[in-house]
């Protein structure tokens, strides 16, 4: 079981970022090029939220529209004297963040903040803040972490020179710490997280980012110690609205039961989960998760998968109540979820029901994981398939990532390879 905890440079011209990132990768102009660098000229025209959101919306609903648009725009916005107020590049920087175009996002995101400190408007400035951040997050949730991290920097170099607030500051400086992590950059991250605290340790954010790391290099009871006080300091932080404080306690219940599974610990494990699931017992992820550890520690197998066919179910159901539009054959199964349901039904020997729905997990492009091909290929051989067994493996390892957790897995699953080899 894994989950990726939630993540919530300024730099200070457009063309300060182009000097660090170097000039965006742009498709060929179409030959109505003239008319794409008009339309974008035209969003200076565009005020008022509704009309700006209508407007986002609108480039959405044509991605392919969107992406010429920004085409168009970027080399306008490299000019010296570039055109777009403020609106027109907060459009531009939001349909950049949706098309996962990071260099332009970079680009125009940095404008906003430009016109945002002309206009010494501070609502703008947090929308400006808001974007580049958000181009930090999706860099770092597509494992693109030494780009992250630049991008961190650079913008906490910009923030420093206009004198922003140390909150803000420190929020960046966080997923500095988180980028430089995941790249092996242990020692600087540990340094820099033993500062922020020194300086703000009040702050239980700050505490946060250094029992994230000690669970990161594989130090679980640091990790579980520095949580299990945040449950406290979380409580009485009355900076947070209530609503705001519950998820975030949540998610730190959430997160300590992880870090008690790296422990072996899991009927703790099962203490954080159960407490989840006493305010919210229809939540999938919830639900699948203590499945799944009841599964994968040979415990509870029935009641286990009871509550994995739930969270499949109640997970279809959320996606088709948020997609009214949505067909139910078009909800396709969760692979997570169905890893977790080919697991239990695994450890229940019922080999053949198993295989079906751990190769549909697999199709899924986004379930890629080392975890479910592992599991694939035990299923494999348990059903005396040893050739496929040794494939599925084998993809296992490919999809393998930098991780300890996955490294670890990796090397069990080279020698389950060469063990049915022999």
């Amino acid at each position: 079981m894994e989950k990726m905890y939630k993540l919530r440079r300024w730099g200070m011209l457009a063309g300060a970022m182009l000097v660090i990132f170097g000039p965006a990768a742009l498709p060929v102009q179409s030959a109505d090029e003239t008319d794409w660098k008009n339309k974008a000229l035209t969003l200076n025209e565009i005020t008022g939220e509704d009309p700006i959101r209508g407007q986002i919306k609108e480039l959405m609903d044509d991605p392919a529209g969107a992406k010429k648009l920004l085409a168009a725009a970027v080399p306008l916005a490299k000019e010296k004297d570039q055109p777009f107020n403020f609106n027109a590049a907060y459009i531009l920087g939001r349909v950049a963040l949706q098309t996962k175009d990071y260099d332009a996002g970079q680009i125009f995101f940095g404008i906003c903040f430009d016109q945002g400190a002309k206009l010494a408007s501070g609502q703008k400035l947090i929308q400006a803040y808001s974007g580049m951040v958000s181009v930090i997050d999706l860099l770092y949730a597509d494992k693109k972490f030494e780009t992250a991290a630049k991008l961190s920097q650079g913008y906490l170099e910009g923030l420093e020179k206009r004198g922003i607030a140390s909150g803000l500051k420190d929020e960046v400086l966080r997923r500095l710490i988180r980028a430089l992590t995941k790249q092996g950059k242990v020692d600087e991250a540990l340094k820099m997280a033993d500062n922020l605290i020194n300086a703000r340790g009040k702050d239980w954010r700050n505490l946060e980012i250094k029992g994230w790391i000690q669970r990161e290099i594989g130090k679980p009871e640091d990790s579980a110690k520095i949580y299990e006080d945040l449950l406290e300091k979380i409580g009485k932080d009355r900076t947070l609205e209530k609503d705001e404080q519950n998820e975030i306690i949540a998610e730190v219940h959430y997160i300590l039961s992880g870090v008690y599974v790296d422990m072996n610990q899991i009927a703790k494990a099962g203490e954080h989960l159960k407490i989840l699931l006493a305010k919210k017992p229809d939540d999938p992820t919830y639900n699948n998760d203590l499945g799944y550890i009841w599964a994968d520690h040979d415990m509870n197998l029935d009641e286990a998968e009871q509550m994995i066919r739930k969270a499949l179910d109640e997970d279809k159901k959320q996606r088709l109540k948020a997609n009214p539009d949505m067909k139910p054959e078009e909800a396709k199964d969760n692979a997570a979820y169905l890893d977790s349901l080919g697991w239990v039904l695994f450890k229940k020997k019922k080999y053949q029901e198993a295989k079906p729905i751990l190769l549909q997990a697999v199709e899924d492009k986004e379930a890629q994981h080392i975890e479910i091909y592992d599991h694939l290929g035990d299923v494999h051989i348990a059903l005396g398939e040893k050739e496929a067994a040794i494939a599925a493996w084998k993809k296992g390892m490919d999809a393998a990532g930098p991780s300890k957790r996955e490294q670890e897995r990796k090397a069990l699953v080279e020698k389950k390879i060469q063990e049915n080899q022999k």
